[in-house]
Parts: C-alpha cells; sequence; structure tokens
C-alpha cells in the first residue's frame, strides 16, 4: 500500500492510473466491518479489472473542519488508520487535506476535478448514505448520472447489519462510552485497540510500587476511560500482559488523556517506543481518591483484577 498525501501527488502515480482505477471514498474511522466490506468489494473488483484500487479519505475529517468542537472523539487517530488500511490489500490511499477550497466544490465540479481528472476512476464504490461536493448535494443517483456522462460505472454498498443494527463508527463509540468491550469488538471485527508512544511521566508509579509506561497516543481525546486488563504489542514477540489507566489531566497545552500502563513482570525501559494496546477487559471507572495510600490500595486490586483474567 502507497500513501499518497494530497492530489496535487497524483502526478508521481498517474502512469499507474492511465488505465483507470477502482475507487472509494470516506472517512474510514475505525475501519469496522462495514469499512471492510466496502474495501473487499474495491479489492475484488480492481483485480477483476486488473486495475489498481484506491481509498480516498480527509484530514481533517469534514466535520472536524466544520464543526471542530463539536465533532465526535476518533476511534482511531491516522497512525491506527494507516495501519488498518495496510491488511486490506488496497493498493494506494489518497490523503487529500479537507480546507476551505475543497469543501466549496460543488457536486459536479468533485466529479470533474477529483474523480475524472485527477484519479480517472473506472468504478466507484461507495456506502449507501455517501454524500459528497458543497453541502453535501451530491449523493449516489447523482453518481449514477455523472458515471454515465464521464464513463464510469458506481456500485452501492448495502449497510451491514450486526445484531440487527446497522454497523457505524457512531454505534462503536456509544459501545466503547459505556464501555461494552464486546459489543465494540463485534462491530469492529477485533478487541479495541490504540496505538502511542512510550514518554517520560512523573514516575509517581515506582514510588507506589507500579512501574507504568506513560502514553503519548497522539490525540485530544480517547473514546473509552477507565481501568482495563490489557495486552500490548510492540515490545516482545508475543503481546505482554498488564493493567491500564485511560483518563484525563490538565497539561498546558489543555486536556489531554493520560495512558499509564503497568506491565506485569517487566523491567526493561522502552522510552520511544511505538505500542500497541489492546483493551482485554474492563475493570472499573475512573476515580479520585483521597491520598496516595487509598491510590496504591487500589491500584493493588486493579492489578489482581487483571491478572486473574489473565491467569497469571
Amino acid at each position: 500500500m502507497q500513501l499518497i498525501l494530497g492530489l496535487h501527488n497524483l502526478k508521481g502515480i498517474k502512469t499507474s492510473l492511465s488505465k483507470g482505477c477502482v475507487l472509494t471514498i470516506g472517512n474510514f474511522d475505525g475501519v469496522h466491518l462495514g469499512h471492510q466490506q466496502v474495501l473487499q468489494a474495491v479489492v475484488e473488483q480492481a483485480k477483476q479489472c486488473s486495475l489498481p484500487s484506491v481509498v480516498m479519505l480527509f484530514e481533517p475529517l469534514p466535520i472536524e473542519y466544520f464543526s471542530p468542537h463539536h465533532a465526535p472523539v476518533r476511534l482511531m487517530n491516522f497512525r491506527e488508520k494507516m495501519s488498518a488500511l495496510q491488511g486490506s490489500e488496497v493498493d494506494y490511499v489518497l490523503c487529500v487535506r479537507f480546507n476551505r477550497a475543497f469543501s466549496e466544490l460543488s457536486a459536479q465540479q468533485f466529479v470533474k476535478t477529483v474523480l475524472v481528472d485527477s484519479l480517472n476512476v473506472s468504478h466507484l464504490v461507495v456506502g449507501d448514505d455517501f454524500r459528497f461536493g458543497q453541502q453535501r448535494l451530491g449523493d449516489f443517483n447523482s453518481l449514477i448520472q455523472s458515471g454515465k456522462q464521464w464513463g464510469f460505472s458506481v456500485t452501492d454498498m448495502p449497510t451491514l447489519d450486526v445484531a440487527g443494527e446497522r454497523v457505524s463508527s457512531t454505534r462503536i463509540r456509544s459501545a466503547l462510552a459505556v464501555p461494552d468491550l464486546l459489543q465494540a469488538k463485534a462491530l469492529l471485527g477485533k478487541p479495541f485497540c490504540f496505538n502511542g508512544r512510550v514518554i517520560h511521566g512523573q514516575k509517581l508509579g515506582r514510588t507506589l510500587g507500579f512501574r507504568t509506561l506513560n502514553l503519548n497516543p497522539k490525540r485530544i481525546q480517547m473514546p473509552v476511560q477507565g481501568v482495563f486488563a490489557v495486552t500490548v504489542g510492540g515490545i516482545s514477540d508475543t503481546p505482554w500482559p498488564g493493567v491500564a489507566n485511560i483518563g484525563l489531566r490538565p497539561t498546558v497545552d489543555g486536556m489531554r488523556p493520560s495512558i499509564e500502563v503497568h506491565l506485569f513482570n517487566w523491567t526493561r525501559d522502552v522510552y520511544g517506543a511505538h505500542v500497541d494496546v489492546t483493551l482485554e477487559k474492563f475493570i472499573r471507572p475512573e476515580q479520585t481518591f483521597n491520598g496516595l495510600d487509598a491510590l496504591k490500595a487500589q491500584i493493588t486490586l486493579d492489578a489482581e483484577q487483571a491478572k486473574q483474567f489473565f491467569e497469571i
């Protein structure tokens, strides 16, 4: 998979697109089962037509551009999304900067400028609720008409249901807010996982007898909070068990997630490493304690619950 940042960088793969491409467009936040169904259709269609497969997505997300203070929390940061798309067999991911100029493209301009002139699209696969162009006036029916004019075909992917309800990023966010990890897993197709870089913290855990990895998840908000039994990938040959506290703390830049992971039977420093944290079991909500002794006692209980889960 090759990442292309911006429409202007498509010139580097013009030869690959000379005969056309099979394209899908969306936010792909979470790369959940519904997204995976779309990606599979794109890859299969591209192979049948001997054309490259392309995913077009946006940074920032359109809703973050229009309503930054009301945008829902992301399920994935950009790095996590790229990692998930890497496993889809897609040939190219085109990340378009969503700015004023792009947002003001009419539906007709979007089709001509982006789909036809820039991407030379042969076949387009979209979800059943896809809208595009200024004021979101473009829809599936207008794409069909544009396809007849410019020579590309369009597939409308049906909604994927799990337990009688539509799979969506919104539904996953609601599950994680509870948190209902089993439902989130059923919608994502795997346990909820996030990535972070190990940074230096206040090292308070060492004074309490619980050394922790402090993580910077490269986001201003997490879709889940509380204490969890977790496994951590990227530091050993197999995922390592531990217990994590995910919450918030004030900083000079405002609020950012506080993520501290205590690994069982682990002593090695891994500062600077990018690790993957998978939530395995919810233990309790985040709470405030009256002093360090009360905090240490609770951490001890949390660690015991996590060890019981892992049968350590």
